[in-house]
């Protein structure tokens, strides 16, 4: 159950999203304001939960040394992208989104200006965020967290030694090493 509720946890943001995106007016023109406006308003709370993907693998207390520093970059990381990204949101989104069919429509531009420079940070800030969470995974379990590493596990089949042990070399729990219900 504890896995089940993991990945619900850490799939579910993103998969909202892609749905959301496809909603998506691709202008914003007059016509499309509400809807854009609407939009980003719902979504607003969304967008800082993908980090949840990078916080749940290292939940718990960081360690000292190391990982427990580069735990602790990841976490910063994520707290910039969801500040940061938020703003992007909050400014492109909604207040363009609100201002695009009003007699203001000529600072739309300026908006989004802003917001591309919010949101240049705050993807600045996920992806360090990323590259520490990859880097302590890594270092914890080896190369098998790796996307590489499990898709040459899955198309080799299962090894001689995971054979002999019982266990698939790819199974969901070699998926998510974080899980220590595997």
């Amino acid at each position: 159950m504890r896995t089940l509720r993991a990945t619900a946890l850490v799939t579910a943001p993103p998969l909202l999203l892609a749905a959301a995106g496809t909603m998506h007016p691709r202008h914003l023109t007059a016509a499309t304001a509400g809807h854009w406006a609407g939009l980003h308003i719902v979504l607003l709370p969304v967008f800082p939960l993908l980090v949840l993907g990078l916080l749940v693998p290292l939940w718990g207390r960081p360690v000292r040394g190391v990982d427990g520093g580069l735990t602790v970059v990841a976490w910063a990381g994520c707290l910039g992208y969801a500040a940061y990204y938020t703003g992007l949101d909050a400014v492109a989104g909604i207040s363009a989104g609100t201002v695009a069919d009003t007699a203001a429509h000529g600072a739309v531009g300026r908006l989004f200006t802003t917001g591309d420079a919010l949101g240049r940070a705050g993807v600045y800030a996920l992806t360090i965020a990323a590259l520490a969470t990859c880097t302590v995974l890594l270092r914890r379990h080896g190369p098998r967290v790796l996307p590489a590493a499990r898709w040459s596990s899955w198309r080799a089949g299962p090894s001689s030694a995971a054979m002999s042990s019982g266990r698939a070399a790819w199974s969901p729990c070699s998926a998510s090493p974080w899980v220590s219900a595997c």
